[in-house]
C-alpha cells in the first residue's frame, strides 16, 4: 500500500507516476474525477502487471488494476453500525477471514475511489482493457481457497490433476506405480486426484517445517539444497521398497525436486517417479514474481529427458500447457487467455525485449543476490556498531 502525499517537494516522475498524475490535476482535494483522469493517464505511460492500493491523506483510498489484470486485486465490503468498510487484499481468502462479503474482483483497468464518508465510485480507465490473468497463481502463488477472477483455485488444481492423470495413463503407462505422494503443499489437491484417477494410493511421505519460506527465490545454491533439507522430512516406512510417484506443483531450478528425489532414494524408495503439475519452466516472470534468470532455470535449453538426467528421476511427467490452460478456463470460460510466458516466453503486454530480459536477468542471478544480500550485511553491520 502507498501513501501519496499531494503537498510538499515535487515528485519524482519515474519513481511516481502515480503521485505526478494526482498533483498534476492541481487540486488539495481531488474529486474522484480527478482521481479517474490522474489513473488514465497512468494507464496510458505504465506498461506491464500492477495492482495498486493507496491511500490519499484526507482524501480517501484508491484501488486499480492493470488493464491486462495479470495481478490479482479483489475486494469486499462489511456492514459496521449503519456505514461500510471496504477492504481490498491480493486474494479473496483474506477477505473472507475477516468477515467481509461480497467479494468482487477488480476488473482490469477499472479504478476504485472511496471517499472520506465510504463513498464507493467506479470507473473503467484504460481503452482497450482485456483480462489475461497470470497462470502461475492458479498453479503455485495463491491459496487453494482463494477465488481469483471468479475461478476456484482448489477446483483448477484437481482439474489439472485430473490431466495429469490422463496424460501418464496415456503415455507412461508401463510405469508400475504403488503410490502417489504431494510434495507439500500446494501440489496435494493435484496429487489426490492423480491417485484417484490412477487407482492408486495417497500418502503423504513429507512432513513440511513451516518455518522455511520458498526456495526458489533464496539467493544461493547451498542455502536453497540446506532449506530443501530443513523444510521437508520424509516419513520412512512410506517408501521403504516401493515405487512413488512425487507430484509437485512445477519445477523452477530443480533443485527441490532434485534433494527431495535423494531424500526419498535414502529412505528407501525403489522408483522415484516425478511429476509436474505445470509445462516447463523455461523463461523469466517480468510480471511481479521474482523468478531466477533464465539461465538459472532447470528446463531453460533443456529437453525432458535432459531434466529428468539432471534431476535424478526414473521418469519425469510435465502437465502439458493446453491442459493447464483448459483447467483454468473452466473455471471461467468467459477469459478468453491467460499470461503464460513463463512456459513461453510471449509476453502479453508486447513491450518485453532482448534488453529488458537481460537487465532483469543480470538483477535477478545468484551473483547479483549474494552481492545485495553482502552489501545489506555490511549496513546492518555497520547500523550495529
Amino acid at each position: 500500500m502507498y501513501a501519496i502525499q499531494l503537498r510538499g517537494h515535487p515528485v519524482s516522475l519515474k519513481h511516481n507516476p502515480l503521485a505526478h498524475e494526482l498533483q498534476s490535476q492541481k487540486k488539495i482535494t481531488p474529486t474522484a474525477d480527478d482521481v479517474f483522469t490522474a489513473i488514465s493517464n497512468v494507464h496510458r505511460r505504465c506498461k506491464g502487471a500492477y495492482a495498486v492500493v493507496a491511500m490519499i491523506p484526507q482524501q480517501g483510498m484508491i484501488a486499480f488494476r492493470d488493464p491486462h489484470g495479470i495481478r490479482p486485486l479483489v475486494y469486499g465490503r462489511r456492514k459496521e453500525g449503519e456505514t461500510y468498510s471496504t477492504m481490498f487484499a491480493s486474494e479473496s481468502v483474506a477477505l473472507d477471514a475477516l468477515g467481509f462479503s461480497d467479494i468482487k474482483d477488480v476488473a482490469p483497468g477499472e479504478v476504485l475511489f472511496i471517499d472520506m464518508q465510504g463513498q464507493l465510485h467506479q470507473q473503467q480507465c484504460a481503452k482497450a482493457p482485456k483480462l489475461t490473468p497470470c497462470i502461475f497463481e492458479y498453479v503455485y502463488l495463491a491459496r487453494s481457497d482463494s477465488v481469483l477472477d471468479k475461478i476456484s483455485v482448489y477446483k483448477t488444481r484437481l482439474r489439472m490433476g485430473e490431466m495429469l492423470a490422463e496424460k501418464i495413463k496415456r503415455n507412461y503407462s508401463e510405469l508400475d506405480i504403488d503410490v502417489v505422494m504431494p510434495i507439500p503443499d500446494t501440489s496435494r489437491s493435484t496429487a489426490l486426484e492423480v491417485a484417484k484417477q490412477l487407482d492408486v494410493k495417497y500418502r503423504e511421505g513429507f512432513v513440511k517445517n513451516r518455518y522455511i519460506g520458498r526456495t526458489f527465490i533464496m539467493p544461493g545454491q547451498a542455502l536453497r539444497k540446506k532449506s530443501v533439507q530443513q523444510k521437508l522430512n520424509p516419513i520412512e516406512l512410506e517408501f521403504a521398497g516401493k515405487n512413488v510417484l512425487l507430484i509437485d506443483d512445477s519445477i523452477v531450478r530443480g533443485t527441490t525436486c532434485k534433494e527431495i528425489i535423494r531424500m526419498a532414494r535414502k529412505v528407501g524408495a525403489k522408483k522415484v517417479y516425478f511429476a509436474s503439475a505445470a509445462p516447463p519452466v523455461r523463461y523469466p516472470n517480468v510480471y511481479g514474481i521474482d523468478m531466477p534468470s533464465s539461465e538459472e532455470l532447470v528446463a531453460y535449453n533443456r529437453s525432458e529427458p535432459e531434466i529428468c538426467e539432471l534431476i535424478g528421476a526414473d521418469a519425469l511427467i510435465y502437465q502439458d500447457l493446453h491442459d493447464l490452460i483448459a483447467a483454468a478456463k473452466e473455471g471461467n470460460p468467459e477469459i478468453e487467455a491467460f499470461d503464460t510466458s513463463v512456459f513461453t516466453g510471449e509476453y502479453i503486454t508486447g513491450d518485453v525485449d532482448l534488453e529488458l530480459l537481460n537487465n532483469i536477468n543480470a538483477e535477478r542471478n545468484d551473483v547479483a543476490k549474494s552481492s545485495k544480500a553482502r552489501n545489506n550485511s555490511s549496513v546492518v553491520d555497520i547500523l550495529s556498531y
